[in-house]
């Protein structure tokens, strides 16, 4: 279908969806207001981010189907994606005949007529008979993309590119206007990729996280310390999909003791727990590396917030919806979830039901850091950094502890809860080493694989106890093992200095201070 001059100016306005430099054409991709990602208003769009839970659900779809050829796809799904920065791979019949910068404007049509947007996926010169085209993504997060293949089980190429026909492109390579057509042909199902997947975001760390202009990130090397490899997270999920060893300095474990249970377990919770765990604070980061301190110019700190804006959407992911009820997969999900065993949840911190006491405390640092980078306020806006990563050790504690206690000796045994008490330990261990090596060698040496139920839950409750003050971690945001059913904690299981009394996580509020570079955790 031909595309008028018109209509593709009009396209060329809308069709850059990422910022890139903090320029006055930054402010065209921000909008008065955006759907909200569980109650927090990003300033940007990130759609596309926060839909990487899609590739989570999928997987876990096939993980507990239990069959080889379901691991197989769950496998790829893992490598491949299918949700989140959608990319077609065409070959030109001929060479383009003109440079193409990255961002620059491409329109096509799809197999039923309708019109396609997409952008140059990189740079490419005169000479290019082939090109990576990235899909443009919407603000409405229900639509975000209309092209969805990959590896997903299920592809919707509604919205992808036909199968050949002719994209128009517009170059601005050298300051020039061209606007040419060009012939293609592809494969919908095969070329139609993703750029970002579950792996990717343990692959790439060492690029992002490790050697980095302001690399090494200090959450993140306490990691690299611990386990010795850049993509320990990719490692350990490969090792369970192939039922074997891992091969770190710290912590190893032999997934070849599970069936599908215990590796489904391990792999399902390894993505999020450690992959995108890590990729959540890596963002936090480069927003502050990118800050502007002292700049309140209009759009100046937009790269700064549209990173922070990511964090968020993958702390949260797109099943939560705009509210936060969702029947999410990631880590607000998880949140959620243990402080219901914990009594922790609620706007006092002293419930088992609604919201968790922690995501309320998490949010909240989110949207006032987004204010702080907003108004080139960088150096402040660590606090709030520091604070969510302390935050989000709670989680991880709350379910080590209870997988611990759940495989103590005499409790009966699931190979379920031995997989899940260890990739709980492993998501937690090298921040608990980094404090303390000889409490981290209980909890790993209770919760490695093929313990049996031999776990001495006393002993690494003790050893996480030992290591609060070290970690920022309070220990009432953490509570204890709640029975909802007997309206009691578990023996051996209450909170911290539990003296009988309702134990209040909300009444201690957090206070964050930067006292000699440290933070401090002050219990008013």
């Amino acid at each position: 279908m031909p595309v008028s001059l018109s209509a593709f100016l009009v396209a060329i306005a809308v069709a850059t969806t990422t910022p890139t430099v903090a320029t006055a054409s930054t402010a065209a991709h921000r909008r008065l207001s955006y759907e909200l990602i569980a109650g927090y208003e990003p300033d940007s769009q990130v759609t596309d981010h926060n839909a990487i839970d899609l590739d989570q659900e999928a997987m876990e779809e096939m993980l507990a189907l239990g069959t080889s050829d379901s691991f197989d796809t769950a496998l790829a799904i893992y490598t491949q994606g299918g949700f989140s920065k959608s990319v077609a791979e065409v070959q030109f019949t001929q060479p383009i005949g003109t440079d193409i910068s990255k961002g620059d404007a491409i329109l096509g049509t799809a197999a039923d007529g309708n019109q396609v947007i997409g952008k140059a996926y990189a740079d490419y010169t005169s000479a290019a008979t082939a090109m990576l085209i990235q899909y443009k993504t919407s603000d409405n997060q229900s639509t975000y993309v209309r092209c969805q293949v990959g590896a997903a089980p299920n592809p919707n190429i509604d919205g992808c590119f036909a199968a050949s026909g002719d994209v128009t492109l517009n170059s601005s390579s050298n300051g020039t206007n061209d606007i040419i057509t060009a012939a293609y042909t592809y494969d919908p199902l095969t070329n139609n990729i993703n750029k970002r997947t579950l792996q990717g975001f343990s692959t790439d760390a060492e690029r992002t996280m490790g050697t980095c202009d302001a690399c090494p990130y200090l959450t993140f090397d306490k990691f690299y310390d611990y386990y010795g490899t850049y993509d320990y997270a990719n490692q350990l999920v490969l090792a369970a999909f192939e039922g074997s060893d891992t091969n770190f300095q710290n912590f190893n474990n032999d997934f070849g003791v599970y069936e599908y249970e215990g590796k489904q377990e391990i792999i399902q919770k390894g993505t999020v727990y450690m992959n995108i765990w890590m990729y959540v604070i890596r963002e936090m980061e480069d927003a502050l590396d990118d800050c502007q301190e002292g700049c309140t110019f209009d759009t100046c700190n937009d790269d700064p917030v549209y990173c922070w804006d990511e964090a968020v959407s993958f702390y949260t992911g797109s099943l939560e919806g705009s509210d936060g009820s969702g029947p999410g997969k990631l880590l607000y999900a998880l949140a959620d979830k243990r402080c219901a065993n914990y009594k922790t949840c609620g706007d006092m911190g002293d419930d088992v039901t609604g919201r968790s006491y922690i995501n309320k405390e998490i949010f909240a640092q989110f949207a006032i850091g987004k204010s702080k980078l907003r108004n080139g306020e960088c150096a402040s806006a660590r606090e709030q950094k520091e604070a969510i990563e302390i935050l989000m050790l709670v989680p991880l504690i709350q379910g080590t502890l209870r997988y611990a206690f759940k495989t103590q000796s005499g409790a009966a045994y699931s190979e379920k809860a031995e997989a899940e008490g260890v990739i709980f330990a492993a998501s937690v261990l090298p921040v608990v080493h980094a404090c303390n090596p000889t409490a981290a060698q209980i909890i790993a040496d209770n919760l490695v694989a093929g313990q049996s139920n031999t776990a001495d839950f006393v002993a690494v409750k003790a050893a996480f106890e030992s290591t609060y003050k070290c970690m920022g971690v309070n220990p009432d945001h953490v509570g204890g093992l709640y029975n909802a059913a007997t309206r009691s904690y578990e023996a051996n299981a209450e909170p911290l200095n539990y003296s009988g009394s309702s134990v209040v996580a909300g009444t201690a509020s957090v206070v964050v201070a930067t006292v000699v570079g440290a933070l401090i955790v002050i219990l008013v």
